[in-house]
């Protein structure tokens, strides 16, 4: 048997080292500081190889005498790894003393000191040794403190184990002991070993104590369930009573320890529905009353992972999960919602709704950013259930709409996509919702939520009344045109109206005769302006303020409310006046965007789009083709992405479901014909797979990076392992000379958010001598990184030294980042948040757009967002968002706008955004290479 060592200590420096003799020199002469040092010195050279055998004699005549603490501690330390037999293989005479000292420790009046003596018997494997200290551990097992009583009961149990005749009455001892013993520790303690030494024993003492299992101390609790845990898989025919038992205990402990751990063991013991439910019961208890966030979301996470097991047992827990969302953590808030929403049926929709709305109207007090996030949370959540339960999708609409005014923005949104989907997929609903979100919309105020809303009306306004409703609306929004005409109109005074009434009713700055404006106060100003925009309609405010795109989706609107009244045939008269007044709103429109009115001139796509509706509007020739194109190719192509989205959920629960069920055709397994337990699973890995991909051996030679030349005296390459936070050098020299290369060590410095956390230890190589060494290199960001560094040895004389450069490592960020996916209102929040932005052009020799983005989601570890169905093979321009996450929780966005040139490269430009300026960059310095990447020649002729 080896010798084993329990600690592990760090040499700063093995080249030098200390002789005997010295050793010998300090532990006679020095006091008791400087034997410290010494002790230490001596732990770290045996613990590298060296046993220093001749040491033992002085260390027993000049530091075991010693009353110092600290002395005792290393003292007991080198009794681990000290060399206690001789070359014959037999028990050194000194060991005679050592014994003698530890009995005296054992007997020693300090309780503290006597405890740690009877943990290092636990490490003390030699039985010759033990045989003479048996008599002394029995006694501590009555001593009065208790450190020593549960020492002595884990030593006693220790010595057992190393050979059993040393105390062959060892379970009788502890089971005695375990019975007599008031201290919880002790019982514990004696419990954990008296179950892995006499099985019956625990089982009787168990059944002793069942009637007050209740009242037992929780550790003495813990220590049953870890019994029962393991007992339970050789003992399978026990499993029903212990499942009893421990329903027992999960109903009456006070422990929340005990009460989780209890829950977790009665899931593996029986799949009994009633016992599965008390244990999610217990589950849910626990997130609600414990305080520690971490809590909560473990706890949400295993009933997660309960109702994966057992579909259908949990769902009335619903209500109970949604109590967690009293706390104050988003992300704990996010984990209830997102478990509740796996447990809904057609039974408990409906009072989960009602809670959520409950819980939105609450929130609708307060706009601090915490609370903007967590009531989309809510209006996600609930998004989600109106759509997968219909029964409930038009009541909630009608609060979503109410209180769509006091929304944020992007909160504001999310509802407006959600009635798009919602009348999308219940054509019932299309009329009543309409007509509420004509009524709601007065109190929007973002131009992004009219847009949304717009849209829908333009695209399922099926009747008459109801198309003269939004008209009627949209007419009110925009107010009085032309727009131009009227906001002049509005800047002159009105003098005929009088002096007196002038002051108080005109509006704009006072202008003076010679073009300058008077003098006003800042509250007049302030006061007047306020008024004059709380006066406008809202769908003016937003164009006034430069939101010409929400003007083009307004004329896009008309188009196509004009186009839905040709159809259903109503009076020459009136059509031709609602097509005047379209057009009269959007030449009005364009107008103001060229005007001095407004700070910003209108863009050229917004006024290009609204030209071509006003041409749209008086071309009567392709009449079929502009009703096609705007009445119903904009809905299939919607319907389509809807489509798309929904089979794409639909598989993940299909493989979600295929990985926790067990397909028909697996093999059968026997357990009375296994020997080996291999079919038994182990409770405490249940959800870790067992066959874990091996490392590609090969695949290591792609990562050594050569050091230094083949010339140089000294020959360094390094193999490079990246781990998810730090990267670890395995560097190799090769003294290349035929002399020994003294005090050689490697230097490392970095580049970039690395950081260096350890120094390669310094040594001397012989001729052609081999030396490894490692460093270890801790990584804070996925950015450009550059490791650089040099081997320095001492030359011939002592004054000089020879010097190595290295060359440069490089840290690959490809490691870093991975593919993500996020929804598209995340991808456009973060889009519009982010401030570095790295934008690179485009001029690359690969034929297809589709292996152009295929080849630049590969090199950037990038996930296309973009819906397959919107990416088309034919055409010549394409456009797509990607997005990563980094493992420090970095995001990285991309968009990509290509074209192909007719015999020619592709161009165009990539944008990358993201929160740091480090990981942008890098990115882009990726996308340039695959952007530089040629087609490779063919082969004519050899």
């Amino acid at each position: 048997m080896s010798d084993s060592g329990y600690t592990l200590i760090y040499e700063p420096n093995t080249a030098s080292k200390t002789s005997v003799s010295e050793f010998k020199n300090l532990l006679e002469k020095g006091k008791d500081d400087v034997k410290v040092d010494t002790m230490k010195k001596i732990l770290i050279t045996m613990l590298n190889g060296d046993p220093l055998p001749d040491l033992l004699m002085h260390i027993i005549r000049f530091v075991m005498p010693s009353k110092n603490k600290e002395l005792k501690k290393l003292l007991y330390h080198y009794w681990e790894v000290c060399p206690k037999l001789d070359s014959n293989g037999k028990m050194r005479q000194e060991m005679i003393l050592v014994c003698n000292a530890i009995q005296r420790d054992l007997q020693h009046p300090n309780e503290y000191i006597r405890g740690n003596t009877l943990r290092y018997l636990t490490k003390l494997k030699e039985a010759e040794l033990l045989e003479t200290l048996v008599p002394n551990v029995r006694q501590c097992l009555e001593h009065r403190h208790a450190y020593v009583r549960k020492n002595a009961v884990f030593a006693l149990y220790s010595i057992y184990k190393v050979s059993d005749h040393l105390c062959p009455d060892c379970d009788e001892l502890i089971y005695k002991f375990l019975i007599d013993e008031s201290d919880s520790v002790c019982k514990r303690n004696a419990f954990v070993c008296l179950g892995d030494l006499n099985r019956d024993a625990a089982l009787q003492f168990i059944q002793d104590n069942i009637l007050m299992i209740e009242s037992l101390d929780p550790l003495l609790q813990l220590a049953f369930i870890e019994f029962i845990k393991k007992d339970s898989i050789k003992f399978t025919q026990l499993k029903s009573q212990y499942a009893q038992l421990i329903t027992e205990l999960i109903e009456n402990s006070s422990s929340n320890v005990v009460i989780y751990e209890a829950a977790n063991t009665l899931t593996v013991l029986t799949s009994n529905p009633k016992s599965i439910l008390l244990a999610g019961n217990k589950f849910v208890e626990l997130a609600t009353k414990e305080a520690d966030n971490n809590v909560k979301i473990i706890t949400l996470e295993r009933i997660n992972d309960l109702h994966k097991q057992y579909p259908g047992i949990l769902h009335d827990l619903s209500l109970e999960i949604l109590r967690v969302l009293s706390s104050q953590d988003l992300d704990v808030k996010k984990k209830a919602l997102d478990v509740t929403l796996q447990f809904m049926t057609t039974r408990n929709v409906e009072d989960v709704v009602k809670l959520l709305k409950k819980e939105l109207q609450s929130t609708a007090l307060s706009n601090d950013d915490k609370n903007s996030e967590y009531r989309q949370l809510l209006i996600n959540s609930i998004h989600q259930l109106a759509i997968k339960f219909s029964e409930v999708a038009a009541n909630v609409i009608d609060l979503l709409l109410d209180s769509i005014g006091d929304l944020n923005s992007s909160a504001a949104y999310e509802v407006v996509i959600f009635v798009k989907e919602v009348v999308e997929k219940f054509p019932d609903l299309r009329q009543p919702i309409l007509k509420r979100l004509i009524s709601a919309l007065p109190f929007v105020k973002s131009g992004k939520v009219f847009r949304g809303a717009l849209w829908i009306i333009g695209e399922y306004n099926l009747e008459e009344q109801i198309i003269q409703e939004s008209w009627k609306y949209i007419r009110s929004s925009i107010g009085e045109v032309p727009i131009v005409l009227s906001e002049l109109k509005s800047k002159e005074p009105k003098e005929e109206n009088g002096e007196h009434e002038t002051e108080h009713k005109k509006k704009g700055p006072t202008v003076l005769p010679d073009g300058t404006y008077a003098t006003e106060t800042a509250l007049t100003t302030e006061t007047t302006t306020t008024e004059k925009d709380d006066d406008k309609p809202p769908i003016r405010k937003q164009i006034l303020a430069g939101d010409f795109y929400l003007g083009a989706v307004l004329s896009s609107t008309l188009v196509k409310l004009i186009l839905r009244l040709q159809k259903l045939e109503i009076t020459p008269k009136i059509l031709n006046a609602l097509k005047a007044e379209a057009l009269l709103i959007m030449v009005s429109i364009l107008r103001l965007g060229e005007s001095n009115l407004v700070s910003k001139k209108i863009d050229e796509d917004s006024a290009d789009r609204i030209l071509s509706y006003i041409k749209i509007l008086n071309d009567e020739e392709d009449k079929i083709e502009i009703e096609t194109s705007f009445l119903e190719d904009t809905k299939e192509a919607f319907k389509t992405q809807i489509n798309a989205a929904e089979s794409k959920k639909q598989e993940e629960i299909t493989n979600e479901l295929h990985k926790n069920a067990e397909q028909i055709d697996d093999s059968i397994q026997f357990r009375q014909l296994d020997n080996d337990n291999t079919t038994s699973k182990n409770i405490d890995d249940l959800n870790i797979t067992s066959n874990e991909k091996k490392e590609d051996l090969s695949s290591r030679l792609n990562k050594i990076i050569q050091l230094t030349g083949f010339s140089d005296p000294i020959y360094a390459e390094a193999f490079v392992k990246v781990h998810q936070y730090d990267i670890v050098l395995d560097v190799l020299l090769v003294n290349q000379t035929t002399d020994t290369l003294r005090n050689l060590s490697v230097e490392f410095a970095t580049l970039g958010d690395l950081k260096l956390v350890d120094k390669p230890t310094t040594a001397n190589v012989g001729p052609h001598g081999f030396y490894k060494v490692q460093t270890t290199i801790k990584v804070t960001s996925a950015d450009t990184g550059v490791i650089f560094g040099n081997i320095v040895y001492d030359g011939h004389h002592s004054d000089e030294s020879t010097i190595v450069i290295l060359n440069d490592v490089h840290v690959d960020i490809m490691d870093y980042i991975k593919p993500a996916t996020c929804s598209e209102n995340q991808f456009r929040k973060m889009w519009n948040e982010f401030e570095w932005e790295n934008k690179i052009t485009i001029k690359s020799p690969i034929q297809s757009l589709k292996i152009y983005l295929e080849e630049l989601m590969k090199g950037t570890n990038m996930n296309c967002l973009t819906p397959g169905a919107i990416i088309g093979e034919e055409c010549q321009f394409l456009s797509a968002n990607l997005y990563s996450r980094s493992t420090f929780g970095e995001d990285a966005l991309a968009n990509l706008c290509i074209e192909k040139q007719t015999d020619g490269p592709i161009i165009g430009h990539v944008r990358i955004r993201s929160k740091g300026q480090g990981l942008a960059l890098s990115l882009g310095d990726r996308v340039a290479s695959i952007s530089r990447k040629a087609k490779k020649p063919a082969l004519l002729k050899v």
